[in-house]
């Protein structure tokens, strides 16, 4: 089946290598630019792009000036890289509309973990409906979850903090990330909250909710 199509923004030709590698062998199809002029009329001489991969510092115009110009004709995901990680600069990039911020040097793996998870937000995938790990099953459209087959009852908190999970696999997640992604930037309760919604969410999984590992000091990472 195929996948979305993937502009990747890179001045560094190994680096778009690395990132083109992984993203093709998970089925994307990829586009690469060499820099910011290059990336802008990549975008809009190709409407069927998905998402951008795109580096912040670049020659000709860099990443900032590439998002500023994206973000006026187009609310295409975008996901930021940068050698740098400096915190006003990820302020920056979600100030612009940046959908996700990640530091060089990456796991490719994570990145295109990454990548899966933005592109069910925006439904960019054919079957963004249906999630399968480790014997759960969630139909986020028909709001149900079965566990090896067997019905699970959850809350609507507790069904949309394992959706977070499951289209987060692998990565760990802070328990202020998940509070913002599930709970949002309106909540301004305890971000403790979401231990005791973990808890609960274990017990309903049964056995299938040691698939939700604590990371000590952090908070959470799904993994099957």
């Amino acid at each position: 089946m195929d996948k979305a199509k993937i502009l990747v923004v890179d001045d560094e030709s190994r680096m778009r290598k690395l990132v083109r590698d992984f993203l093709t062998k998970s089925g994307y199809s990829v586009l690469e630019a060499e820099d910011g002029s290059a990336a802008l009329e990549t975008f809009f001489s190709d409407k069927d792009i998905k998402l951008v991969i795109l580096d912040v510092m670049m020659p000709k115009l860099d990443g900032w000036e590439v998002c500023k110009e994206l973000r006026k004709n187009s609310d295409v995901p975008i996901i930021m890289l940068t050698a740098r990680s400096d915190e006003r600069d990820e302020l920056l990039g979600f100030q612009l509309g940046v959908d996700e911020y990640i530091s060089k040097p990456f796991s490719p793996m994570i990145l295109v973990a990454r990548v899966e998870a933005v592109l069910r937000r925006y439904g960019a995938v054919s079957d963004e409906s249906i999630m399968e790990a480790g014997g759960i099953k969630v139909d986020k459209a028909a709001h149900t979850v079965t566990a090896d087959g067997v019905p699970v009852e959850l809350s609507f908190k507790e069904f949309e903090l394992l959706c977070f999970f499951m289209e987060n696999q692998g990565i760990a997640l802070s328990r202020e990330k998940i509070l913002n992604s599930v709970w949002n930037y309106d909540y301004f309760g305890d971000a403790r909250t979401i231990d005791t919604h973990v808890k609960k969410l274990r017990s309903k999984l049964g056995a299938k909710g040691e698939l939700i590992h604590t990371i000590w000091g952090l908070g959470y990472k799904f993994e099957s």
